[in-house]
């Protein structure tokens, strides 16, 4: 299965190791999907794990953000943007996370944001799902 992980999946995996989301990066790093990732959606990672509010937190530090980062890119499937897709219909703000989902021929784009993104889906070709049931998917 291939699968994007929405900025806010990977933010909620980073404030609370008890959720379905840090359940959904370790299953990442335990390779059991390939995760799909391009350089543009690495950098607004990078970009918002690295906010100070974050980081308070989460208790993390900047080298650990930096690691875990550097894990993810280490198992992904890079993801190379052949051609851009915008406006996808998405909002403004998830339009680089459809990008990387179109371009690395996403099965499912993991996100908290279902009312916009399973139309936007629907219409590009994969399938928007929340962290949990998505874990039971992957596991089953």
């Amino acid at each position: 299965m291939r699968v994007v992980i929405d900025t806010g999946v990977l933010l909620s995996a980073f404030l609370s190791p008890e959720g379905a989301s840090r359940q959904l990066v370790l299953d990442a790093l335990d390779r059991k999907f390939a995760l799909l990732l391009s350089t543009s959606l690495l950098l607004e990672y990078e970009a918002v794990l690295h906010r100070p509010q974050h980081l308070a937190r989460a208790r993390a530090t900047d080298t650990e953000v930096k690691e875990i980062l550097d894990a993810l890119a280490g198992v992904c499937v890079p993801v190379v943007f052949d051609y851009n897709w915008r406006p996808t219909g998405a909002h403004a703000d998830d339009e680089l996370v459809v990008e990387t989902a179109i371009n690395g021929h996403a099965d499912v784009l993991a996100t908290f944001n279902l009312k916009d993104m399973r139309n936007t889906g629907t219409l590009l070709g994969f399938e928007a799902q929340r962290p949990g049931p998505l874990i039971r998917r992957i596991r089953a």
